[in-house]
């Protein structure tokens, strides 16, 4: 315990990216400061860091909040590609804030295309291609740099506002779906409820560890039959939910009663949401 306390933090980067208004500074300052506010203010690019510990290890994320608007996003610097992992944020009240996330997508896959060449050209070398001699940054208990990395990165999509539940344009089913088939993890969240934003940036910690450890391992980013490679997740555990809709929303929990109403993917709702937490 002493020797795994005296041990630094280890670094992840994050690059949270979406449509504007979507939500992507609120869940940000919602994990950083626990705070939440109506009021819109354009984003063109903010940094933060914080510690958490999860699984017994401490980490240090690096969270950079990008621009959505069109006009901002030609501003998008190399940095924000060379992240560990990308939070892609959607309004769950707007159909075609799900659509903007394909030109980030587009651009997250390029970058994870290099990556994989990268490895590729050092495995070719005789080298371990998550070793720094191979001109990656990243080691297992290492974090982002500026070399040629060769860890494809982590995707999670995150369908945001899920508290407005009666304003809904993209189902959850959607959503998983759209995350799928790119090859994301995917979580509903609200910042304003605090729903699954803890859980959410626990769940991109995990990943990437995963990658980073498969990486040291066997030299290859993934081993789900080559998907995993391009940055895919696999599917995940249903989250715990709580068992009355009268107890304190737990850990995993989608969130506490809105309105009166039952909790969003608590009891009650069955069919899909009986099933569905995170993938």
């Amino acid at each position: 315990m002493a020797a795994a306390s005296s041990q630094p933090p280890v670094p992840i980067s994050i690059t949270i990216c979406g449509d504007g208004g979507c939500g992507k500074s609120s869940i940000t300052l919602r994990l950083v400061r626990s705070q939440w506010t109506s009021e819109y203010d354009p984003t063109i690019e903010d940094s933060y860091s914080i510690t958490r510990r999860i699984d017994g290890v401490v980490y240090h994320l690096s969270l950079t909040d990008t621009a959505g608007q069109e006009e901002y996003r030609g501003m998008w610097a190399s940095s924000n590609l060379g992240a560990d992992a990308f939070l892609l944020v959607y309004d769950i009240t707007s159909r075609e804030s799900l659509d903007a996330l394909q030109y980030f997508n587009d651009l997250i896959d390029m970058e994870a295309e290099t990556r994989l060449d990268n490895a590729a050209r050092a495995r070719r070398a005789g080298l371990n291609p998550s070793s720094p001699t191979a001109g990656s940054p990243v080691d297992i208990n290492g974090g982002a740099g500026s070399g040629a990395k060769t860890i494809a990165p982590i995707k999670i999509v995150a369908g945001n506002k899920c508290d407005l539940q009666e304003s809904r344009q993209v189902p959850a089913a959607v959503g998983l779906e759209w995350a799928r088939r790119r090859g994301c993890g995917f979580m509903e969240t609200s910042a304003r409820l605090e729903v699954n934003i803890e859980e959410t940036f626990a769940l991109i910690v995990r990943r990437v560890v995963e990658s980073r450890r498969m990486a040291e391992m066997g030299g290859m980013v993934g081993g789900d039959g080559g998907d995993f490679k391009a940055g895919m997740t696999k599917p995940l555990s249903p989250l715990l939910t709580t068992s009355s809709d009268d107890e304190k929303r737990g850990p995993g929990q989608r969130g506490p009663n809105i309105d009166g109403q039952k909790r969003v993917g608590g009891r009650g709702h069955g069919g899909f949401w009986k099933k569905l937490r995170c993938w």
